[in-house]
Formats: structure tokens, C-alpha cells, sequence
């Protein structure tokens, strides 16, 4: 099946996005901020990276629960980019994790912090609802406002001295 152009960029984008946050998380501690308020954001111990075209297209996935992802960054050493990531949220006692394709921005087995579903007589019946959609909004926004950052250097002046760092970075990792 081919791709249409929309498509191609939109997988290129999306590798570059997830392949540059592994990096950023990374380097900066996992510290993100998004209006004002600091989060962590971590690639957890699951991260698919794919390289080439047509037939000489390879994709390798990498998991393990204290792995450091060494294959997958060899992969990257070799020119391919993450296509598939499994990421951590968390801010101050709450965590989601979900996990990010690069080619749609899909996200999918997103888990929020627990929302206590018992009500007590005189509590509103919506609100084990209300406060799942709020923690859903919280996790979409903070990974707005990381990919909005990553938009700002990519399509930046600066996005050149920052391929320079993701190099030095990924040479400190052999």
C-alpha cells in the first residue's frame, strides 16, 4: 500500500517527535512544564524503533522491565527512528501511561491515576466520571504542551543545535 504524501510526513514527524523525546526525557530528568506546572514524562521499558522503506523496511522492539533499551539504541545509532513508545506521566502523586504511535499519534492502553468509583450518600453520581475525564484532559494536555515544545524547536532556528546534542547524546550511550 502506498503512502500519500499527508502520510509520509506525518510518519516522519511523528518519528522525529517520539525518537527526540526519548532523548529530551533523557537528558533533562524527564522534566517537562506545561503552563506553569512541572511533570515528569519517561519512555518506559517498551520502545519499537524502525528504519529503510518498501522492502528493506526492519523494525525492532525492544522491552524489558530493567532494560536500558540497548538494541533500541543501536537502532538509532544505524538511522532508524522510534515508531512506537510506551510513556510515563507523572505529577506529583499521579501517573498515567499510555503508549504513542508515531505514524498517527494514536494513543492507546492509556491508564489514569485510579478514580475512586464508591459514592457515599450525598456525593454526585457524575463525579467518578467527571474526574476521569479531568485526569484524561490532564494527560492530553501535558503531552500537548511536550509536543507543542518539540514543534517550536523542529520548525525553529534552533533545531540544528539540537540534532547536534541528540548526536552527542546518542554517542555517550554506546
Amino acid at each position: 500500500m502506498d503512502l500519500y504524501l499527508g502520510q509520509m510526513k506525518d510518519i516522519i514527524l511523528g518519528q522525529d517527535f517520539l525518537t527526540w523525546l526519548w532523548y529530551k526525557s533523557d537528558v533533562t530528568g524527564g522534566l517537562f512544564e506545561d503552563k506553569g506546572e512541572t511533570f515528569e514524562l519517561h519512555m518506559e521499558q517498551r520502545v519499537s524503533v524502525q528504519g529503510g522503506e518498501g522492502d528493506t523496511l526492519e523494525t525492532a522492539t525492544v522491552s524489558g522491565a530493567t532494560s536500558e533499551l540497548r538494541e533500541a539504541r543501536l537502532g538509532l545509532r544505524t538511522g532508524k527512528k522510534v515508531n512506537r513508545a510506551q510513556i510515563r506521566i507523572e505529577k506529583d502523586a499521579e501517573a498515567w501511561s499510555f503508549t504513542l504511535k508515531a505514524e498517527d499519534f494514536s494513543i492507546g492502553s492509556l491508564r489514569t491515576p485510579t478514580v475512586e468509583t464508591k459514592l457515599e450518600e450525598g456525593d454526585d453520581p457524575d463525579a467518578p466520571f467527571l474526574e476521569k475525564m479531568f485526569l484524561l484532559e490532564k494527560c492530553l494536555s501535558h503531552l500537548d504542551a511536550v509536543y507543542a515544545k518539540f514543534l517550536d524547536l523542529r520548525f525553529g532556528t534552533g533545531w540544528g543545535e539540537e540534532v547536534q546534542a541528540f548526536r552527542t547524546w546518542l554517542s555517550k550511550n554506546e
